[in-house]
């Protein structure tokens, strides 16, 4: 029988456009989930903008505020595993999609709360439900796009595709904080969840109109997807076959050597740390900035950008350095580790506010801490280097799980600090102190390399020299 052709009707569906040498789809995916990561982040911390106007109107309290916070983080964890296995066998357009909508649906129904008279345990149980709810379906969100930069971006244009999509979570503050706490200010507390909520949705109107595997993109070129998986990309990694032969994401064997592996270990350990510092800026620094240094919402929600923006150029500095490392020559070890290092060093200088009553120093204490937080925040770009293809998925969902630990501490130990002691001090020392936690992952976690199951047969591609 002849071999089909290009242009036989059989391959049309199948095989990517030729028209052009070479397209860039790679860079538009990138901007779509960096966008809706956007979202996603504003949807996490738009309660602690709204917190101070929204604990006055429904009667909560510190510590009940701090639990409130941590709802998320506990079925953000929890999620993970589940959310991983899920996007292993269904890909990441599906579940990526679905979760948009429900996320954003729950954020939509928490301006509701307490529009009718309720006593004070009824409307923190409620948000108390909502927050776990939110964690559940945006469990899948960051290991789809870890999922999503190891099918469309080459090795070493990965560490800065991932600090691009991992640094909207910086960008999110800086656009929603001055928004959310203006819409606030004067229309109270409720607009900005329904305003985030309309707008995830539109956000998974346009994802599923417009997403593709590498291979039935619109946009995609031949060219393209060559200059992918010669760089060691995963193109193939969601193709209907790939996803429908996969039964059982990984067996018991493999689940345990991603629990024993040193490597993973220093991920697992430096992801934590880097993510204590994120949990504080998202949940209780505006409040600081409200009881602490007496600002109006306004004014916190102003200032709190402050911080963000410089997140978001040091995440994108971070993945810049760490990837112009790697095509100087440099190990995937040293490349990935050298950035990481000196940031997490740096997001230490937040220890130092409580020695100082001048806000602007504090603020250019917090900015430089969360610029250093952010050039090390390359969690995604050891994951997507070190997952192994058969658990793509879950060995970042794990790392994200343990990562997100720090989402249910951080929050309630806060909480009851300012109980105890009634000022942010001894709190912004344990937040620092989480640097030298992360220092001392990477040195656990020692050559950095893509895990290769005992169990199986793995791939040689993307097999960088550490």
């Amino acid at each position: 029988m002849s071999k089909p052709t290009l242009d036989s009707p059989v391959e049309k569906t199948a095989q990517p456009r030729i028209g052009r040498a070479r397209s860039h789809t790679r860079f538009l995916v990138l901007g779509l989930i960096f966008f809706i990561t956007v979202v996603n982040y504003a949807d996490r911390s738009s309660m602690s903008i709204a917190g101070t106007d929204m604990t006055k109107e429904l009667g909560m309290s510190s510590v009940q505020l701090g639990f409130v916070f941590s709802a998320f983080s506990w079925a953000y964890v929890v999620g993970q595993l589940p959310g991983g296995y899920l996007l292993d066998r269904f890909g990441a357009k599906k579940m990526y999609g679905w979760s948009l909508t429900l996320w954003s649906l729950a954020t939509l129904v928490v301006g509701f709360v307490g529009l009718i008279s309720t006593p004070v345990l009824v409307s923190v149980g409620i948000l108390f439900g909502l927050r776990l709810f939110l964690g559940i379906v945006e469990a899948p969100a960051f290991p789809a796009n870890a999922r999503i930069t190891t099918m469309w971006f080459p090795t070493k244009e990965r560490g800065q595709a991932t600090a691009v999509f991992n640094s909207a979570q910086y960008l999110a503050t800086a656009m929603f904080a001055p928004l959310i706490g203006w819409m606030t200010y004067t229309f109270g507390w409720r607009l900005g969840f329904y305003a985030l909520g309309v707008l995830g949705v539109a956000m998974a109107i346009v994802w599923f109109r417009w997403m593709n595997v590498p291979s039935k993109h619109k946009r995609v070129t031949a060219a393209e997807i060559d200059t992918i998986r010669s760089g060691g990309g995963l193109v193939d990694l969601d193709e209907s076959a790939t996803l429908s032969n996969r039964k059982s994401t990984v067996t018991a064997a493999q689940f345990k050597e991603l629990f024993t592996s040193r490597m993973f270990w220093g991920l697992y350990v430096a992801q934590y740390a880097v993510n204590a510092l994120t949990y504080f800026f998202i949940t209780w620094f505006p409040i600081y900035l409200v009881s602490s240094r007496h600002l109006n919402i306004l004014q916190a929600g102003l200032i709190a950008a402050i911080p963000a923006l410089a997140g978001f150029a040091g995440g994108l500095l971070g993945g810049f350095i760490s990837d112009h490392l790697l095509r100087r020559g440099m190990s995937l070890t040293a490349a990935r580790k050298i950035p990481s290092i000196a940031g997490m060093a740096l997001a230490m200088l937040i220890m130092f506010c409580p020695f100082t009553d001048s806000t602007p120093v504090i603020v250019l204490l917090m900015t430089l801490a969360f610029f250093g937080k952010g050039v090390a925040a390359l969690g995604w770009a050891f994951a997507t280097d070190m997952a192994p293809k058969e658990a793509n998925s879950v060995s970042a969902s794990i790392m994200n799980a343990f990562g997100n630990i720090a989402g249910i501490v951080t929050p309630i130990v806060i909480g009851y600090i300012i109980a105890a002691t009634g000022s942010f001090d001894v709190a912004l020392w344990f937040v620092g102190a989480h640097g030298a936690i992360a220092l001392i992952g990477y040195l656990i976690m020692g050559r950095v390399k893509r895990l290769e199951f005992k169990t199986s047969t793995a791939s040689t591609a993307d097999k960088i020299p550490a």
